[in-house]
């Protein structure tokens, strides 16, 4: 069954007047507006489309790419207020997402971004957002992730120890301001890892592997970095921790241990006080 706030493969059933008809594998149609086809399109064809309700509540296709999808969480700007609720950007041609005023939380002003979570409403099936981000986003009950996975994050809010993240859109992590070595910004989507869970639940997270897969890791992006550089980086042994995380993005431990590896596999090599690519 085809659900709003989801992207499907669907297949070309018929064309028409107003666009192509697309069915699931349970023949259920919807409607790809012509300003998404092409003169080519024909019976038979596959479209990845994302699902979302029109101006009439009808179920219709498009090819964009919306910024959030059912069951994630992001940042969207504010462009309209009603007396009912706001209007968000959604990144949909002439179609924003509603943020009731039951949903809001704190004051939503035109012009802004929010942090907020896209739902299924299970009375309409329309998508809704909401401010409010507990039922969905928690550290209660089971932990889906473990410590060492890799973990997609949302930079949501910023303190005096470091990063409140959304972990999966499913939990809360902390990303700790003495263990980043590169900007970070709210609204940033970032790879990390998994460190620690505690027994009260609480889940801190790096944006760098741990151990042996941190330092292969590493060894591999100052290679490429070496390489982007002109094949000579100007670092070494002996550098300022701040000049390495400055040049590339790493502590200076981290630095150590991946410039070791690389120069045991006969990769690199010290000249004139800093570090060069060996050609092979």
């Amino acid at each position: 069954m085809l659900r709003a706030g989801r992207t499907y493969q669907l297949t070309v059933s018929r064309i028409s007047d107003y666009g192509l008809y697309l069915t699931d594998d349970e023949q259920q149609e919807v409607l790809l507006p012509n300003r998404y086809t092409s003169l080519s399109d024909k019976v038979g064809d596959t479209k990845e489309v994302f699902i979302y309700h029109d101006s009439e509540d009808r179920l219709v296709a498009t090819t964009e790419e919306p910024l959030l999808k059912a069951g994630q969480a992001g940042f969207l700007k504010v462009v309209d207020k009603t007396v009912h609720g706001a209007f968000l950007d959604w990144g949909l041609h002439g179609k924003d997402l509603f943020l009731p005023n039951r949903n809001q939380q704190g004051g939503v002003i035109a012009g802004r971004e929010v942090l907020v979570y896209l739902y299924e409403d299970n009375i309409t099936g329309r998508c809704v957002a909401t401010q409010k981000l507990k039922p969905y986003i928690h550290n209660e009950g089971d932990i889906t992730v473990k410590t060492g996975d890799e973990v997609a994050l949302l930079v949501a809010s910023q303190s005096e120890i470091g990063w409140r993240v959304v972990i999966n859109n499913r939990h809360w992590g902390m990303l700790y301001r003495n263990q980043l070595f590169q900007p970070v910004k709210m609204g940033d989507r970032l790879r990390g890892y998994i460190r620690r869970i505690t027994d009260e639940n609480r889940i801190d997270v790096s944006l760098q592997q741990q151990g042996y897969k941190e330092v292969q890791s590493a060894s591999e992006r100052l290679r490429e970095l070496i390489r982007a550089n002109g094949d000579y980086l100007p670092l070494d042994d002996n550098s300022k921790p701040e000049e390495v995380q400055q040049m590339t993005q790493m502590s200076k431990k981290v630095f150590k241990r991946s410039l070791g590896m690389l120069l045991k596999a006969g990769e690199v090599e010290f000249l004139h006080g800093g570090v060069k690519l060996i050609k092979k």
